[in-house]
């Protein structure tokens, strides 16, 4: 009798961990199939594993084992990033919020938008941005008002304040 219950016992632990294993499996799959769309940061591929539902403990895991593969790297993830915010002609203040919204933050991170994004740059953007949109600013008659549009479109792209006045005046 006795050695029955040890069976059923030793048959629960047995299933606990292989419903945890299978788990952890299912959890990786995700990730693997997230992770193949596009670059994701640590903290993004958390937040989507966890709103599938799978434990804290699972998606340590998963993540720990993703960075082992070398399939999340932050670094590469913010390189990335700040290219493709830069072909969309965004602004260094823009790419920096963009990076915060997606924990991308530190010294490293800091040195690598520097490194891709340096603030001649800033400026050729924002004058190509301009030029791009100049026939939507030449309807306003009004030098001023003019002026305020532009200043505005440009500062919500993300460009500083001293590029912008370097372009209007």
């Amino acid at each position: 009798m006795i050695e029955g219950r040890r069976q059923k016992t030793e048959n629960r632990g047995q299933k606990v961990s292989l419903s945890a294993e299978k788990s952890y499996q299912q959890a990786m799959h995700t990730a693997v199939r997230i992770l193949t769309h596009r670059d994701h940061s640590a903290f993004e591929l958390s937040r989507k594993l966890q709103q599938r539902g799978f434990t804290a403990k699972i998606i340590d895991a998963v993540i720990s084992q993703c960075e082992d593969f070398g399939y999340i790297d932050d670094l590469r993830t913010a390189r990335v990033y700040i290219l493709q915010l830069k072909r969309k002609c965004f602004g260094r203040r823009y790419v920096r919020l963009a990076l915060k919204k997606k924990r991308l933050v530190g010294a490293e991170i800091e040195k690598i938008l520097v490194k891709n994004y340096p603030g001649e740059d800033e400026c050729v953007l924002a004058g190509r941005l301009l030029e791009k949109k100049k026939k939507t600013f030449a309807g306003e008659a009004d030098p001023v008002k003019r002026n305020d549009r532009i200043y505005r479109y440009l500062y919500s792209r993300g460009f500083s304040a001293a590029v912008i006045r370097s372009l209007v005046n």
